[in-house]
C-alpha cells in the first residue's frame, strides 16, 4: 500500500436496497462515486440488492445515469462477491467473500466471526479484508436503509455514518410521524387525516370501507383535491392526486403495497420549495442553501398533476430547478428559517431536504423532510447548494469529515 494510500480515508458507499426506491439509489450512488475526492477518499461501492443481500457489485455503479432507459438494479450474480460482517471488529470487520460462496446466507448480510482475520491476512483464502473502514455513506433512499434500520445496524458495532441518526431516520420516514413532532414544536403541517389499512377489507380492495374512509376525510375539513400518500416512502412513488370522492378508495388501494398506515391531505394552493440542510458541526447553526422550486414544465401542456417520479427522475424535459425560488428575499429567509427549526425538532444530523408549501398569505408549511434526499445529477440537493456557492465534491467531503475517524 502506498503512502497516499494510507493517508486516505476508506468509506463504504453503501446503495440499492429493498426499498421501491431501489434504483434511485443506485443513480444517487453512482453520482457520489463520480464526484467524491479521490485524492483524500478511497470509496468502496456496496450494494444491497432488492432481497437484501449485501455485496461488492460486479458492474461499476459510475456508469449509471439518468435518461440511459432501464432504471439500474442490483442483483446476485455469479460474479457478486458477498459481504460478511464481523461485528466484534466492528470498523475493521467488514470482509469480501469469493463469487458463490455462500457464507453470508442466501437473503440477508453475513453476520458471524472470522477469527483472527485481519489485513491481508488471506490463509482462509475465501475472504478478503476491506480494510479499516473510517465511514459509510448510506446513499439510501426509503424502507430498510433510511428509516434508521442501517442506521441502528452501524450503531451497534461503532462505525461511523453519513447523516441522521436513529431517531431523525425513523421519525422523517414515517409521514405520520413527522407531522406529531412538528406540530409539537409549533411548525404548520399540512392538513390530513391517516388510516390504518390493514383493518380494511382486502377482498374488495377497500371498497367495503368506503364510507368509514369519506367520513374520517370529512370530519377533519379537507376539501378536494386531496393526495394520498403512503406513510413511508419517497420519490411520489404510490402518491396520488384525487380530484373527485369517488376516485379517493382506490388511491388508498394504490398506496397499500408501499405501506399499510396511509395519510390522506389536503391538497394545498401554493409553492412547493425545497430547501436543502447542511449541518456537519453539531455545535454550530445547521446551515441552508437558497431554496429552491421544482418548475413543471409540462405542466400547462400536457396536464401534468403533481410533481411525479417520471418529472423527477425519467423526463429531463419534464421539468427544472430554479435556485433560488422567485420570491421575495424575505419570503426564502423565511422559508431557510423553518427548514432549520424543522431539521432541529426531529434532531436532524448531517443534511436533509426539507419540503415545504409557500401560500399566497406568506404562510410556510412544512410538507416532508427527506434524511437522505436524491443525489442525482438533476437532485435538488446538490443544485441547491452549487448555487449557493458549495460544490458537489466540497459537501461530499464535509460530510464525510465531519464523521469519519
Amino acid at each position: 500500500m502506498s503512502e497516499n494510500q494510507k493517508n486516505k480515508k476508506r468509506v463504504i458507499i453503501l446503495f440499492g436496497g429493498r426499498a421501491a426506491e431501489h434504483s434511485i439509489s443506485c443513480i444517487s450512488a453512482g453520482s457520489v462515486l463520480r464526484a467524491i475526492d479521490r485524492d483524500r477518499f478511497e470509496p468502496i461501492p456496496v450494494a444491497i440488492t432488492k432481497e437484501g443481500q449485501w455485496v461488492l457489485p460486479d458492474v461499476d455503479p459510475r456508469n449509471w445515469n439518468l435518461g440511459d432507459g432501464a432504471m439500474p438494479e442490483v442483483n446476485m450474480t455469479d460474479e457478486s462477491r458477498p459481504i460478511m460482517i464481523d461485528m466484534a471488529k466492528g470498523a475493521d470487520g467488514f470482509f469480501a467473500l469469493l463469487p458463490g460462496d455462500n457464507k453470508a446466507g442466501s437473503a440477508a448480510i453475513g453476520i458471524g466471526v472470522l477469527g483472527d482475520m485481519t489485513a491481508g491476512d488471506v490463509e482462509d483464502t475465501d475472504c478478503e479484508w476491506l480494510g479499516h473502514i473510517d465511514a459509510v455513506f448510506p446513499v439510501l433512499h426509503g424502507e430498510y436503509g433510511e428509516d434508521g434500520a442501517v442506521q441502528g445496524l452501524l450503531e451497534t458495532i461503532g462505525v461511523p455514518y453519513v447523516g441522521c441518526g436513529i431517531l431523525a431516520s425513523a421519525v422523517c420516514m414515517d409521514k405520520h410521524f413527522t407531522k406529531i413532532l412538528l406540530r409539537a414544536a409549533g411548525i404548520p403541517v399540512t392538513l390530513g387525516v391517516t388510516f390504518d389499512a390493514r383493518l380494511f377489507d382486502q377482498a374488495s380492495h377497500f371498497k367495503e370501507n368506503a364510507d368509514e374512509i369519506f367520513s374520517a376525510v370529512a370530519a377533519v375539513g379537507l376539501r378536494y383535491p386531496l393526495f394520498v400518500k403512503p406513510a413511508w416512502g419517497g420519490s411520489s412513488i404510490g402518491v396520488t392526486k384525487v380530484e373527485r370522492q369517488e376516485d379517493l378508495v382506490a388511491a388508498l388501494y394504490a398506496a397499500y403495497p408501499y405501506s399499510w398506515r396511509i395519510l390522506v391531505e389536503q391538497g394545498i394552493d401554493g409553492r412547493e420549495i425545497e430547501c436543502a440542510v447542511l449541518s456537519t458541526n453539531p455545535l454550530a447553526e445547521p446551515r441552508t442553501a437558497w431554496p429552491g422550486e421544482i418548475v413543471l414544465d409540462h405542466k400547462q401542456s400536457e396536464g401534468d398533476e403533481f410533481y411525479d417520479f417520471d418529472a423527477k427522475y425519467t423526463d429531463s424535459s419534464a421539468s427544472h430547478v430554479e435556485v433560488p425560488a422567485k420570491l421575495p428575499p424575505k419570503m426564502l429567509q423565511k422559508i431557510r428559517d423553518v427548514a432549520v427549526r424543522a431539521f432541529s425538532a426531529v434532531d436532524g444530523v448531517g443534511l436533509m431536504r426539507v419540503d415545504t408549501f409557500v401560500q399566497e398569505d406568506g404562510t410556510v408549511l412544512v410538507n416532508e423532510l427527506n434524511t437522505m434526499p436524491g443525489f442525482t445529477s438533476i437532485s435538488m440537493y446538490p443544485k441547491a447548494w452549487a448555487a449557493s456557492g458549495i460544490d458537489y465534491q466540497t459537501v461530499i467531503t464535509e460530510l464525510i469529515d465531519s464523521v469519519a475517524r
